[in-house]
């Protein structure tokens, strides 16, 4: 049976101006006077930049519905005036953890052979020793800043890191790529000091132009990371060459953490609970038609208490709990709405291609169950108390209730295969070229980002080899013709999606896609689950018993990737204890134990 392809695409709507929640607040940091009166752009009047500056800014976490122009209440009214002023890709799809998106975004290539075919540590039996799993970003790619930079691009990374470099300088950004950079070479850390927020870490490093540095007294993360990109923009500002700049945010990877007047902004929000603030969102979403009225949404999980059985305290700790996450994406979108306002007064933003992304779906994950020893860490090193939360020296995470609200109106959230885990709420916008308040509803991934950039920049890939080592071949598609000619789709009709790490699973090819994930969240080892996404974005009708014709050939095309991409797959993965323990729930700070 032949697959049925081409994803539908999402209608173009004005986006609504005033979401509930996001036009009352005064905002500093909020665009001023754009650069191009966006309202003016049409799509007869686009054209494709030359060798244009982009501004890659990453968030770190973030589900689809977190920011305003995708239907939240959460103040963000910078980003909510780049979607405005651009494109909304409402179809874009990452990877279903960090590591492996970030591999991706810099290679071009699937997480595999890019080296992240399992995260630093987690290697498992013949995993172990591999390149594809040696859980840092291979030499066996390179790097969209080493080609971008050899093409005359300044080159510039503020932020996370998190693809090796701990143990081996080799592995840091100045060796792949970047002319300028400020980094969190691990993964995630305090965002007010200099400590881990892995207990399997004694210690992170930051380091800048890749020599050790050491964060100043009044260190917030997000605000920090600006300041260096602004910085690095500056020291280059008088030059004709044009920059790649990635700003890669850590916010709002837990510990979510933000200053006390953002978290003070959501006072009286969140009382109401998880039902009554995802029921608003899909709301927005209906009204400006994000998704369709006849659209079903994915219900919360049955492994999870709805809001009425929690108890007063807990109801206590997951009110303050989304009031701190709310918090610290508003005080992200005020850092870019600085960083872009920056860019304007130098006169560069008008040639600027802005990308906005997360890496992955929002974390319902308790942190402290990575490990037995977690709970008494925490309690030793951080001031774990509910009037604490939130605060410096405080270790917050949000649950699975709060994240099945982030991931509206998919199915689960990071860690897992399916929409709500892969979805990122995606904005690329660059007024005069990019038609405003326009959406894309093309499949596209985290691939084809830095083959828009290449493309962009006027620069050929130098697969099968670069500098005399032998080199992976990108496997994305420009988004040109969608961005600047409002093509439909990106991707031909048999395009092939896939993604793996931790042994959960998952193929796309058209409207098509096949699912493995362990239970109670899936079918459990073994057995996969068919999907029509396009009538069924949320993933709630299995038709794998129905349609074993479809299925079965999307189960060649895993068995294909498995076979080029050097795939070992070990059991195991799955009992992965972050997504799987439901201790979220019973934990509480040591002061309310009994």
């Amino acid at each position: 049976m032949k697959l049925m392809t081409c994803l539908r695409s999402v209608c173009t709507f004005t986006l609504l101006v005033a979401l509930s929640g996001c036009g009352d607040r005064d905002d500093p940091g909020q665009i001023a006077n754009p650069q191009t009166d966006a309202s003016k752009t049409t799509a007869s009047s686009t054209h494709h930049p030359v060798r244009p500056n982009i501004l890659l800014i990453l968030a770190d976490d973030l589900g689809y519905s977190d920011i305003g122009a995708f239907g939240s209440e959460i103040a963000t009214p910078n980003l909510d005036e780049l979607a405005d002023s651009g494109m909304m890709l409402t179809n874009f799809q990452v990877h279903t953890v960090c590591t492996p998106t970030r591999a991706m975004l810099l290679s071009g290539t699937n997480n595999h052979v890019a080296g992240i075919g399992a995260m630093a540590g987690e290697a498992r039996g013949d995993q172990i020793g591999s390149q594809n799993y040696a859980g840092h970003l291979s030499y066996g790619v390179v790097t969209v800043a080493d080609l971008l930079r050899d093409a005359g691009y300044h080159t510039y990374i503020s932020g996370k890191w998190d693809m090796g470099g701990r143990n081996d300088d080799a592995l840091l950004p100045g060796k792949r790529g970047f002319e300028r950079s400020f980094v969190l070479v691990e993964g995630s850390a305090d965002h007010f000091r200099e400590f881990p927020a892995i207990a399997e870490l004694d210690s992170i490093h930051y380091r800048e132009n890749d020599q050790p540095v050491n964060i100043p007294e009044d260190f917030y993360s997000s605000t920090f990371y600006a300041n260096k990109m602004m910085e690095f923009l500056d020291a280059d500002q008088d030059d004709s060459k044009p920059f790649f700049a990635f700003l890669s945010f850590t916010a709002p990877h837990y510990p979510i953490q933000a200053p006390d007047e953002y978290i003070d902004r959501y006072r009286n929000v969140y009382e109401v609970g998880y039902e009554k603030i995802r029921q608003e969102r899909i709301k927005r979403m209906r009204e400006i038609a994000l998704i369709g009225d006849d659209v079903a949404v994915a219900p919360q999980h049955p492994a999870w208490p709805v809001w009425e059985d929690l108890s007063p305290v807990m109801k206590q700790l997951e009110v303050r709990r989304m009031q701190v996450y709310a918090g610290m994406v508003e005080s992200m979108d005020y850092e870019i709405g600085r960083v872009l306002n920056h860019l304007r007064d130098s006169g560069r933003l008008e040639n600027t291609l802005i990308v906005f992304l997360s890496d992955n779906g929002p974390d319902g994950g308790n942190p402290l169950d990575w490990a037995p020893f977690y709970v008494d860490w925490a309690d030793e090193n951080f001031d774990m108390s509910l009037g604490n939360m939130g605060r410096p020296n405080s270790y917050v995470w949000y649950g699975p209730g709060w994240a099945h609200v982030s991931s509206t109106p998919f199915n689960l959230f990071k860690g897992f295969t399916t929409s709500g885990g892969l979805m990122s709420p995606t904005i690329i916008s660059m007024p005069g070229h990019i038609e405003a308040k326009s959406r894309s509803g093309a499949f596209a991934t985290i691939l084809d980002l830095p083959a828009t950039f290449l493309d962009l920049a006027g620069i050929d890939h130098t697969a099968p080899q670069y500098q005399g080592r032998d080199i992976q071949e990108q496997e994305g598609e420009s988004l040109a013709g969608v961005l600047f000619d409002r093509d439909e789709s990106v991707h031909g009709e048999d395009y092939v999606m896939v993604w793996e790490i931790f042994d959960r699973r998952a193929v796309q090819r058209g409207d098509w896609k096949i699912v493995w994930i362990n239970e109670p969240w899936g079918k459990g080892v073994g057995e996969w689950s068919l999907y029509n996404i396009a009538d069924d974005p949320a993933e709630q009708v299995d038709l794998a018993d129905t349609m074993p014709e479809i299925r079965d050939e999307l189960i060649a095309d895993w068995d294909a990737y498995v076979a080029k991409n050097g795939v070992i797959v070990v059991d195991g993965g799955l009992e992965f204890g972050w997504t799987n323990s439901k201790s979220h729930y019973t934990w509480l700070p040591k002061s309310l134990r009994n």
